[in-house]
């Protein structure tokens, strides 16, 4: 897998999980979800993701 699928699944597993843990623990775990959503907003828009970085760095390769 490449940096991209890691990425899609990482945010994907932390709108899952913060969802739950909202629904079931305590709703400020919502803002997580909201967090993760808007690093993915300005990831589109600046074309840069820090999580991507740290990715990069762990030796994913990038396609």
């Amino acid at each position: 897998m490449n940096v991209e699928r890691y990425l899609r699944l990482i945010a994907g597993v932390f709108v899952i999980a913060t969802v739950g843990l909202g629904y079931y623990v305590n709703p400020l775990w919502f803002l997580f979800t909201v967090f993760v959503g808007l690093n993915l907003f300005q990831s589109g828009l600046t074309n840069w993701c820090l999580m991507m970085d740290i990715l990069k760095r762990l030796g994913v390769r990038e396609s």
